[in-house]
């Protein structure tokens, strides 16, 4: 198995009839999806999804891929393939498109119309291809053809790319529920047919790849929720993904068996359970979906909520009625259920919310007391199936964090594919399809790049540095005056601290020592501000750590007069 080296340098220009698969984003994480295909001097782009941020990056809305590898070869994209329309695949596109707003949009029904609502928010009309199981289209130099796979959301397809370098199967987020709600299969035998003519390179989902067995089905779910509905004596509150309609409609369906209205919470709830339903992939019988303002109407037993939050984000729903933030208001009595999967890193963040919202009197079923969650990934049973169906004859791990892509990478060594033919890559790999073997070419920049508000990359890892220790450490000012020609000091020093734990009065025993410090610099000839600054800076500090054993930021200030 090959594997990234540290060292790698930038991959030299594509060999001639050679075919390069870089990812940008979804390699090493659960998130941020987005692979860049070239042949021939064009590109063709897999995905182009987010990744939310964790307690380690405060303030933080979103993350991107990074755009930088292709920002000067906008020209050369040939259209965004979308194989399903969660924020992991998709998210990033109005980010992509605010810089070439023309790029093609090729994807499924409900895939499209999910991304067109959210790109009517950034006030960008993009150009669309409609795609569907069975379809082959033409998108420059390759030949796309779209295969139907079963994952938590209607409509996801995974797509087989031929070019004269040969075929590259990108699998998008796939399972094989063999009962799924919708009978929308994933097609094995087309997968076999593309078997026969020869699969050079398999990308493969590999969320899964650590848990044994099989994925259950979708509509086991089903029977536990009946169970929490026959229980319920007041509201019920459903979190979920606001994507996941296959999980919604079994909401639906049991909230109209007992007798209840639902209100769906939340804009992109509205939004995307709208679209699913105007489309017919969401089951609504009349009179079953009211607004959340004809509520108060209704007595409390005959009340479904469904919000967003399912993974603890501070701004969602859920987290704010946690929070007592919100104009919906738990009581004793409720019952709120977390219809959703963990995404690694999110657990601190959910069971803080499981505690506010017990707190509040709620009874709070999820993963971890009911089985109110299936995945939407195939399991290591699967994908032993999978890969004996389609015979790669070189695989890449995708979709996953490292023990994953490892697990995944072991389950194809397992089928016959040989160890020197599956590659490991990580976020800016660049992996070069040569006369039918997948070799590393070398490495382009794909860091994080961090949306914070209308801010797109400017903050920095050194920002998301201050923004922790200005959470975890606090802030400590310091002002001085000094004269503009001796260098001494004529004002100060005034030091205020928020956030240390330090009471400003203690700070009247270290003033002495920056008031010598200061003074020592004047004598020597060193009245330069800057200086001066970094001065009280280092001893300020050094006396806070030996004091308080603490390491605040220190801003200092020193003006001349």
């Amino acid at each position: 198995m090959s594997h990234p080296h540290p060292e790698l340098g930038p991959p030299p220009k594509l060999a001639k009839g050679a075919l390069r698969v870089t990812p940008l984003g979804g390699l090493g994480e659960i998130g941020r999806n987005m692979t860049v295909f070239e042949y021939d001097g064009r590109l063709l782009i897999v995905d182009c999804g987010v990744l939310f941020p964790e307690e380690e990056q405060p303030g933080i809305d979103l993350i991107l891929p990074d755009f930088t590898s292709i920002r000067d070869r906008l020209d050369d994209i040939e259209g965004i393939v979308l194989t399903h329309g969660h924020e992991d695949h998709i998210g990033g596109v109005p980010f992509l498109l605010r810089e070439k707003p023309d790029i093609p949009l090729i994807g499924s029904k409900l895939t499209l119309a999910l991304i067109e609502a959210k790109l009517q928010e950034h006030r960008i009309r993009p150009y669309t291809l409609e795609v569907a199981e069975g379809h082959r289209e033409r998108v420059g130099p390759f030949e796309c053809e779209f295969v139907a796979v079963n994952h938590s959301i209607p409509d996801a397809l995974a797509v087989a790319i031929r070019t004269p370098a040969g075929m590259v199967v990108h699998t998008g987020d796939f399972k094989m529920d063999q009962l799924p709600l919708d009978n929308r299969l994933t097609d094995l035998h087309a997968f076999a047919r593309l078997s026969e003519e020869g699969i050079d390179l398999l990308l493969s989902d590999s969320t899964n790849a650590e848990v044994p067995g099989f994925t259950p089905h979708e509509r086991d779910i089903s029977n536990v929720l009946r169970q929490v509905f026959a229980g319920a004596r007041k509201r019920i509150i459903v979190a979920s993904f606001a994507s996941h309609v296959h999980r919604i409609q079994q909401i639906l369906d049991a909230a109209h068996e007992y007798g209840r209205r639902v209100a769906f919470v939340g804009r992109s709830m509205v939004r995307n359970m709208g679209i699913a339903r105007d489309l017919g992939y969401l089951k609504v019988p009349p009179g079953l979906v009211v607004d959340v303002k004809t509520l108060d109407d209704l007595p409390d037993h005959e009340v479904v909520l469904v919000c967003t939050g399912s993974q603890g984000e501070p701004m969602a729903a859920l987290s704010r009625m946690a929070n007592r933030d919100h104009q919906i208001r738990i009581v004793q009595g409720d019952t709120v259920i977390l219809a959703s999967s963990l995404i690694p890193g999110n657990e601190n963040a959910v069971y803080r919310v499981i505690n506010g919202l017990t707190r509040w009197g709620a009874n709070v079923v999820h993963k971890g007391n009911a089985k109110v969650h299936v995945s939407g990934h195939a399991s290591a049973g699967e994908l032993l199936y999978f890969y004996n169906i389609c015979k790669p004859r070189n695989l890449m791990p995708v979709h996953g964090e490292w023990r994953h892509l490892r697990a995944n990478a072991e389950l194809g060594a397992l089928t016959g594919v040989p160890h020197d033919r599956i590659v490991i890559a990580e976020d800016g790999v660049a992996v070069d399809l040569v006369e039918g073997k997948a070799r590393i070419s070398g490495k382009v920049q794909a860091g994080y790049v961090y949306v914070d508000g209308l801010s797109v990359g400017d903050v920095t890892e050194s920002s998301l540095k201050d923004r922790r220790i200005l959470g975890d450490e606090g802030i400590i000012s310091v002002f001085v005056v000094i004269d503009s020609s001796t260098g001494k000091i004529t004002g100060g020093p005034h030091i205020h601290a928020r956030g240390s734990g330090i009471e400003d009065a203690a700070f009247g025993a270290v003033v002495p020592k920056v008031q010598e410090v200061l003074e020592r610099s004047a004598q020597d000839g060193v009245v330069e501000p800057h200086q001066m600054q970094q001065l009280v800076r280092r001893t300020l500090g050094k006396w806070v750590s030996d004091t308080y054993r603490r390491r605040p930021m220190i801003l200092p200030v020193v003006v001349e007069v």
